[in-house]
Parts: C-alpha cells; structure tokens; sequence
C-alpha cells in the first residue's frame, strides 16, 4: 500500500534525496522544540520539575498513538521520541541550573 505524499523512488538516489530532505526538515523541528525546551525551563521550580516524569509518559502515549495512525513504526517513534526526550532533559537541566544560579 502506497503512502499519500510519498514518492515512487526509481533508484537508491531518489530514495536518499527523500530521506535527505525530510532529515533538513526533522533538524529544523529539533532545533525549533529546543527553543520551547530552554524556555520551559524558566517555569520550573525543581530538577523533578525538570525531568517531569508524568509528561514524559503522557508524550510517548501520545507519539504512540500518532505512529499508530500514521502507519510510523511504533518502536522506532517510540525509541526516537525516549533519546530526544532524554537529551532535551538534559539541555534544559543546563539550562535551570544557569537560571537558578544567578
């Protein structure tokens, strides 16, 4: 079954310059989220405010349910959104411990 919007690549250099072009657009929404993570840190009062475990399982149930209803492969969302998740964490730790030293 053919996805809407996809491509029918005829070789190996139609399906790189896809995926190359959806990795421009994947960096700029990290890069974009990233902005929203380090201002979220000024609204938090504790590191457990930080790490915010409840919100991180309420996002993985939800990019779980949007890969199921995109056809995205569920371990492989799942998986992304956990290291991303993880690394943001610790971007915005940086960023609080900044905030609060001063």
């Amino acid at each position: 079954m053919q996805q809407e919007g996809i491509e029918i690549c005829v070789n190996i250099n139609d399906v790189r310059r896809n995926i190359d072009s959806i990795d421009s657009e994947i960096v700029a929404l990290i890069a974009k989220r990233g902005a929203y993570v380090k201002q979220a840190a000024q609204f938090k009062q504790t590191t457990l405010d930080v790490d915010a475990p409840k919100r991180v399982a309420r996002v993985i149930e939800k990019v779980t349910t949007l890969a199921h209803s995109t056809g995205a492969n569920i371990d492989v969302v799942q998986a992304v959104w956990k290291a991303m998740i993880h690394s943001f964490i610790e971007v915005e730790k940086k960023e609080f411990y900044e905030i609060i030293s001063k």
